[in-house]
């Protein structure tokens, strides 16, 4: 399951990235420029959740956290 949630955040980063293209290219500024930053984060998220980490886990395949 995590897998498929990394993967819709690059599909929608990848979105964002192409939308906000599109509307630099109309002459809007304002709105592009926070998709892109938008993009940034999603993106910086997968990278995290991605990295191994030293003893060679993946954040992303870590056990939740038991519920009390």
């Amino acid at each position: 399951m995590t897998s498929f949630v990394l993967s819709l955040a690059v599909l929608t980063a990848f979105a964002l990235i192409a939308g906000a293209i599109v509307l630099l290219r109309r002459g809007q500024r304002k709105q592009p420029v926070l998709m892109l930053i938008l993009a940034a984060v999603m993106i910086g998220n997968v990278v995290i959740w991605s990295i191994p980490t030293p003893s060679g886990d993946v954040l992303a395949d870590k056990p939740e956290l038991p519920k009390n």
